[in-house]
């Protein structure tokens, strides 16, 4: 079956580099993936799927039905939007749309969905259970998984395998973490609130700028105090607001950040750890506060069987050396881990990476695959397609 589902990967290729051109061409924000969708839904209708559009608003689920041997459904999920980015690449097939690019690889991610699903659709021998492609909106917001899992994108799926690409590995390997893959990532508003003054006279004023550069100098030294160092935190201010004039104190100052961590308890912990360091500097200064803490998305986290099924499959199909063992977790997030709430699930990293180039990294204005690291489209679906033929038999170990 194996030699089958790289026959078909190559004899696909061609059609799938131009899929993922037309992808990179016209990419849609999150939540506005109307055409995306709809191209999506025509393939997948095209190899026979049964396909429901509207999911989780703008998402497609495609589901390859099996022989019914085993009542067990196994999704496929990638994502499909893009981001606020000017692409400045200089490709024939560059974005068409100013201000909007695929700089995260969700272009090459829905390509791979669809040629996973072709190639499965083409088998000679069915297989004994479902297949549910989940084809996601919204991944860069962190939204597209929590609307698919409200419409019921993954009632009664037994396990879950997703992918994303990484231009740090090389084109033609896999990278597998076993344990935690990415970051649980939470939203943190903090408000500082003073009295106004003349800018001459602080004295007489409670100066909200000077006190919330007090609040973020505290947090960063206490992480390095007062957490496990084994057990990383990163809390970042990206966005701060505040004041009128530059000879008036400011009496109110809004902070916006991000705060990533590995770890369960460290992630429990954080929202009470921050406002007690916000509390403490506030009131030792005579300012109120107000601090906001959301919850956004959990830490990805693989599920071991699953990860040997992948790592299973990958050494068949193209060898040990293909696999590229990934030692650290990113502190970076994605919205997969929602899934994982439900049900488990594994996700790989693609290689497509040159080794002669600067690779421009995700979420620049010059990220890309040339035509060599497009031969990655066929090391993924090769990969995904082997593993969930593999899982039908995997699943009964």
């Amino acid at each position: 079956m194996l030699q089958q589902i790289k026959d078909l990967a190559k004899k696909l290729a061609p059609r799938l580099i131009e899929i993922r051109r037309h992808f990179h061409s016209h990419p849609e924000l999150s939540g506005q993936e109307y055409e995306t969708a709809a191209y999506i839904a025509g393939v997948l209708s095209s190899c026979g799927l049964s396909v429901q559009e509207g999911v989780g608003k703008t998402g497609v689920v495609g589901e390859l039905i099996g022989t019914g041997a085993d009542d067990r459904i196994l999704a496929i999920r990638t994502d499909m939007d893009a981001l606020p980015i000017n692409e400045r690449t200089g490709l024939e097939y560059a974005s068409v749309k100013p201000g909007v690019m695929h700089a995260c690889g969700h272009d090459l991610h829905s390509t791979l969905g669809l040629g996973t699903a072709m190639i499965l659709s083409q088998l000679e021998k069915p297989l004994p259970g479902t297949v549910r492609f989940l084809f996601q909106p919204a991944e860069e917001i962190a939204q597209g998984a929590g609307w698919m899992v409200k419409d019921g994108a993954i009632a009664n799926v037994s396990g879950i395998l997703g992918v994303h690409v990484f231009p740090s590995i090389q084109a033609g390997k896999i990278g597998i973490r076993h344990g935690a893959l990415t970051a649980a990532a939470d939203d943190l508003e903090i408000v500082i609130t003073g009295e106004s003054g003349h800018g001459a006279r602080p004295h007489e004023a409670i100066d909200a700028i000077w006190i919330a550069a007090q609040v973020i100098t505290t947090l960063q030294q206490a992480i390095s105090r007062t957490h496990n160092p084994l057990r990383p935190v990163v809390l970042t201010i990206g966005q701060i607001g505040g004041g009128r004039a530059p000879n008036v104190i400011a009496d109110r100052v809004q902070l916006l950040g991000t705060v990533r961590s590995l770890h369960p308890e460290t992630h429990a912990e954080l929202p009470n750890w921050i406002e007690n360091i916000v509390a403490n500097v506030c009131q030792t200064y005579g300012a109120k506060y107000q601090v906001n803490y959301k919850r956004l998305v959990p830490s990805v986290f693989n599920d071991p069987n699953l990860t040997q099924l992948v790592q299973s499959a990958t050494e068949e199909a193209w060898g040990n050396s293909c696999i590229e063992i990934l030692p650290e977790a990113s502190l970076g997030a994605e919205d997969f881990s929602v899934y994982l709430q439900h049900t488990p699930g594994m996700m790989f990293r693609l290689g497509v990476g040159h080794p002669e180039r600067s690779n421009h990294p995700l979420h620049h204005p010059q990220f890309n695959l040339d035509p060599i690291d497009e031969s990655a489209i066929v090391t993924g679906i090769v990969t995904l397609a082997y593993a969930a033929y593999k899982y039908w038999h995997w699943a009964q170990k």
